[in-house]
């Protein structure tokens, strides 16, 4: 049987830098943006985060495109 894979929700989201821990490592958070359009090309995603960074209190660790996927037989 076939599997259909048919993207149902994408959010993007932003993984900043808060401080780090007693032990040294880093203490990190996530900012979610969602009902991003699943057909947004990343470079356009990679604009709009890139934007959003700047308006964030803390430094950016990273960028992610999380898209959810729903999977059907037919």
């Amino acid at each position: 049987m076939a599997v259909i894979a048919t993207p149902v929700e994408a959010t993007l989201q932003i993984v900043v830098q808060t401080g780090t821990g007693d032990n040294g490592r880093p203490i990190t958070r996530t900012r979610s943006f969602r009902n991003l359009k699943t057909s947004a090309p990343d470079a356009d995603v990679m604009e709009v985060a890139k934007a959003l960074a700047g308006l964030q209190n803390y430094p950016v660790d990273s960028f992610r495109k999380v898209v959810e996927i729903e999977l059907t037989e037919q």
